[in-house]
């Protein structure tokens, strides 16, 4: 049965929209980039005289912005542009494919080393080609199997190029496909793409980057179009001229040179020279390497780093795997997400030196033998039970300079340069709803020490800004010693890694070594052949096998190297589903006695968001959550999200939810009748069970209707399936994250004005409930279990310190720190001031101390029985029930239970030795509830002995009557109930 309740939701869209673009407007999950002219790119009119002389531009030339491709839709019949597209697609050595129907004419592939091809102003067609080869049409068209790979020119033509051609050699030239009319004219032109023959000719699975021997040290660069490649050798990190620069030499698309011992510690960068369709020329390009294991400060040269020296292992390293915190099953794992800068910045328990760095997780407070407050809070999660720490990236990123010196800030405090917390004090004397302190925020935001980091540059380096020194091989060291001290804390680290987009491209461009090397082939083109920009920034394809391969090589770098515990992907649905399968299988792999790490405890989860290009399987099998079905793989549930908080990020920012309001407390937001209200809070309610039952598409309940659904027939505004997996760690649940306000700056948008501060910080640990207690894998953005605020930002990736502070201490949780920055907020001010200004919405610091220990207490209570980290879809089909449902539901309300086995009952294993059954009930509205069950009397349940014991008075108030089967529970408040055995 397909269960559709009417209309509820505006559409249920995650797609991260943030960070650093403003290109994106996202309706949908089907949305894409706001389509863009294509940019006016640099001519050269060259001698038509056949020539292989390479055409080198001068090396000093420079842009003022990168010429980039960018996605256009726009078309042009004049053929004196056409090479500036890329519509045709050389896909296999036999085969190119071209959206055009020449009739009875005729087609041609010219080709130029100089880059000479020039559009004639006579209709004539092309002229300064070193040579042209007549392609003759094959009226089959494509086959099945290129099909499969290119999805999206599925109905192009098909052209045979004629076999006996030295085809590498050609890929190195300006190449254009020209179709001529019977009578000779020229019809049509247009440049090629080249990932498809590039695969086919030089797929490669051998060394890349540099490789350590004891006599030598060898660089591969894998560069199957370049003209040439030089090595540029260095002895220092920054400034001065070459030691020498060396030629590397080509064998099938792969360039390698081998150079003495004594390059170890030196840096390096790429000469490269090709063809680039972004300037229609040769280009002498300066680039880092891929595979780059260490770098300068803000990357600009390579250093020559050997990982596996004894030297940069801390004390212990080789033996971490056998000291890391036990997990027997990824359904034990829960997630605390966290920015290195955010841990540490703010925490005057921490030396300044090292403050928003690596080693804040390591260093106690100015060498005495006390924990900074961060490490404190840190050791209080993981004893209560939390088991990873996720790291918003870590890797090379833009936007922030590795030299701390050259951040701009506030003002300077002494004459000794030295910033703390002064910086601040001018800002904390403006009021709380005033626009001056995002104005001076904004000021500096692009030179300062913060961003998020979603700007990848190279994938596999730690970022040099959060080490104390980011010269020489300091941040591979601290790094380490970071991973090795959350290790011994108990909690187990996870990377945030962006295969999705990189950080710039074209020939000139600081941040994009990938393009430079291998033009056109790492980042997708749309069919103009323009760069896709969905995913933020020039999107990178997963689809082509050397992308493919870079990706996963990090991967394993990450894990071997720095033996980190498992991977977030960020919008994951860019990439290939065979990319992230292949990427686990070569993870499990690895093992402790081969590769010092059990690759088995490796878990991977991301954004399986739907969008862009790559929508619906646009460019093959995404990693979208519907395809990640029996992948065990785990995606975000932004299902359960949206039905507690309210419509969708990007929808009104009043619209109510289960947890904020919705009917049972308006905020005057006109969410239609009060029948409308209705349904739309029962739907809300099937959406959060389905979640709580980790999302499973299979599993079934009875809905609030009373009628007995699978969770893949809850369907959501637009008639997508609400559930989509297929064993409890497929689903990430959680309510907020470094994306959008943080969870109590939305509650405290969405709540009617009326309700006190303290009835938003309950509500605040209502919805931290709802993910904690829930199966599937539970995910907490750092500061929600201490009220964290930003001030009501929603969109805080460049947003400074100030408004990402973390306060360990408890002393505020950085509410009313002034209006949240007008670029990505200025629309929201007229509700957002009134609220900043209104003293009774701040927290007091016994607000955040009770949030802190209800937030411990859910730990504990999820990790007291394994009932609520059930393992399979058959355990949690055999042992969950929802209660409140039918013609008796009670609006606002949740009533789960989770039974196990008796001994002498041989229908359900027994799994837990201490408690029988449980039953928890989640009161949203802002009412005493009671709820009676006749299938729930007679038992012999008792308040969890936590929350019996807790700091809070409120959740004691809960009782159980068994003779009537009978539950009260206070307002805005979880109850969790026990049987003991």
């Amino acid at each position: 049965m397909s269960v559709s309740l009417l209309p509820r939701f505006p559409p249920s869209s995650s797609a991260n929209v943030h960070r650093h673009t403003n290109l994106l407007t996202i309706h949908s999950s089907t949305a894409t980039c706001l389509p863009q002219p294509p940019p006016l790119r640099r001519r050269r009119f060259l001698n038509r005289k056949l020539t292989h002389t390479v055409l080198l531009a001068s090396s000093s030339t420079r842009c003022c912005s990168s010429p980039s491709m960018t996605s256009s839709t726009t078309s042009t019949s004049q053929l004196k542009d056409s090479l500036l597209y890329s519509r045709a697609y050389w896909i296999s050595e036999s085969v190119i494919a071209w959206n055009v129907d020449i009739g009875q004419g005729s087609c041609y592939l010219y080709a130029s080393r100089a880059a000479g091809l020039l559009v004639t102003d006579d209709d004539e067609g092309i002229q300064g080609e070193d040579f042209k080869i007549e392609l003759e049409e094959d009226r089959s068209g494509l086959s099945e199997n290129v099909i499969k790979k290119f999805p999206h020119i599925q109905g192009y033509s098909a052209f045979k190029v004629p076999s006996g051609l030295d085809i590498k050699n050609i890929l190195k030239c300006q190449l254009a496909v020209v179709s001529y009319n019977s009578d000779g004219r020229c019809s049509n032109a247009t440049g090629l793409q080249l990932p498809g023959i590039l695969d086919e000719l030089f797929s490669y699975d051998g060394p890349l980057g540099a490789v350590y021997s004891e006599e030598d040290v060898s660089i591969y660069l894998w560069a199957p179009t370049a003209q040439v490649v030089r090595a540029c050798i260095y002895n220092e990190a920054i400034g001065g001229v070459p030691l020498e620069i060396v030629e590397l030499q080509e064998a099938d698309g792969v360039w390698s040179v081998k150079g003495p011992k004594t390059w170890e510690g030196y840096y390096y960068v790429y000469e490269v020279v090709a063809f680039h369709p972004s300037t229609l020329r040769v280009e002498k390009c300066y680039a880092t390497d891929p595979y780059a294991r260490g770098l300068s400060p803000d990357g600009v040269r390579v250093l020559l780093v050997n990982l596996d020296s004894d030297a940069l292992k801390p004390e212990g390293w080789n033996a971490l795997a056998d000291e890391k915190p036990d997990i027997y099953s990824f359904s034990d794992i829960s997630i605390y997400e966290l920015h290195i800068r955010d841990f540490s910045a703010n925490d005057h328990t921490v030396n300044p030196d090292f403050r928003g760095c690596y080693p804040a997780f390591t260093l106690q407070i100015l060498l005495t033998l006390k924990d900074s407050a961060g490490v404190r809070h840190l050791k209080k999660l993981s004893k209560a039970g939390l088991t990873h720490v996720h790291l918003l990236p870590t890797f090379q990123f833009g936007g922030v300079k590795d030299e701390k010196e050259k951040w701009k800030h506030l003002c300077i405090t002494n004459l000794l340069d030295v910033k703390s917390s002064a910086d601040f004090e001018m800002l904390e004397k403006f009021p709380p709803d005033s626009s001056e302190q995002q104005a001076q925020i904004t000021a500096i935001k692009d030179d300062d020490g913060f961003n998020w980091g979603y700007n990848p540059v190279l994938w596999g380096v730690p970022k040099g800004s959060y080490a104390s020194n980011p010269n020489g091989p300091c941040r591979t060291v601290e790094f380490r010693k970071m991973v090795q001290a959350l290790n011994r804390l108990g909690l187990r680290v996870v990377l945030d890694v962006v295969y999705n987009h990189v950080h710039g491209s074209g020939p000139f461009n600081e941040d994009c070594p990938l393009d430079k090397i291998v033009p056109g082939y790492y980042l997708r083109r749309n069919t103009d052949g323009f760069i896709e920009n969905s995913a933020c920034e020039n999107n990178t394809a997963s689809e082509h096998y050397m992308v493919e391969r870079l990706i996963i090589d990090d991967l394993l770098c990450w894990t071997v190297n720095y033996k980190v515990d498992g991977f977030r992907f960020d919008l994951m649905g860019h990439m290939m589903r065979s990319t992230m399968l292949k990427g686990k299988d070569t993870l499990r792999r690895l093992s402790k006695e081969k590769d010092g790490v059990d690759g088995s405890s490796i878990y991977l989860y991301g954004e399986g968001w739907d969008f862009g290009e790559v929508a619906k399987n646009g460019r093959g099998v995404n990693a979208s959550q519907y395809n990640l079905f029996g992948t065990e793989i785990g995606s975000f549930n932004d299902r359960i999200r949206d039905a507690m908080l309210g419509g969708s990020p990007f929808g009104h920012p009043l619209q109510q939810g289960f947890v904020t309001g919705l009917l049972l407390q308006p905020n005057g937001h006109d969410h239609g009748s009060d029948a409308n209200q209705w349904l739309m809070l029962a739907a809300s309610t099937d959406y959060i069970q389905v979640g709580m039952a980790a999302n499973l598409k299979n599993f079934r309940l009875t809905n609030t209707e009373g009628l007995e659904v699978k969770g893949s027939e809850i369907l959501t505004y637009g008639g997508t399936p609400v559930a989509y997996a297929a064993c409890p760690t497929e689903t990430v649940n959680y309510v907020s994250a470094h994306d959008n306000e943080t969870l109590f700056d939305i509650i405290s948008m969405k709540t009617s004005m009326d309700i006190s501060v303290d009835e938003r910080c309950r509500l605040n640990h209502l919805a931290t409930s709802i993910i904690a207690l829930s199966q599937g894998v539970p995910f907490f953005h750092a500061g929600d279990d201490m009220l964290r605020s930003k001030s009501l930002d929603r969109d805080s990736y460049n947003s400074g310190d100030w408004f990402n502070r973390l306060d360990f201490t408890y002393n505020s949780n950085n509410w009313g720190v002034g209006l949240p920055p007008k670029e990505k907020n200025e629309w929201n001010w007229p509700l957002i001031k009134p609220r900043l200004a209104n003293p009774a919405y701040k927290p007091e610091k016994s607000n955040i101390l009770a949030a802190v220990d209800n937030f411990t207490d859910l730990l504990r209570i999820r990790y007291s029985s394994p009932l609520f980290r059930l393992t399979t879809a058959n355990a949690i089909q055999e042992r969950v029930r929802f209660h409140n449902n039918g013609t008796s539901w009670v609006p606002g309300v949740i009533v789960m239970s989770i039974e196990d086995g008796q001994e002498d009952d041989p229908r359900l294993s027994q799994l837990d030795p201490v408690y029988s059954f449980v039953v928890v009930i989640f009161n949203a509205s802002p009412t005493y509830v009671s709820f009676k069950s006749q299938t729930l009397h007679a038992r012999t349940l008792q308040l969890h002995p936590v929350q019996a014991t807790s700091t809070d008075e409120i959740v004691k108030g809960s009782t159980y009557e068994a003779s009537t089967g009978c539950f009260s529970v206070p307002a805005r408040t979880t109850a969790v109930f026990v049987e003991s055995r």
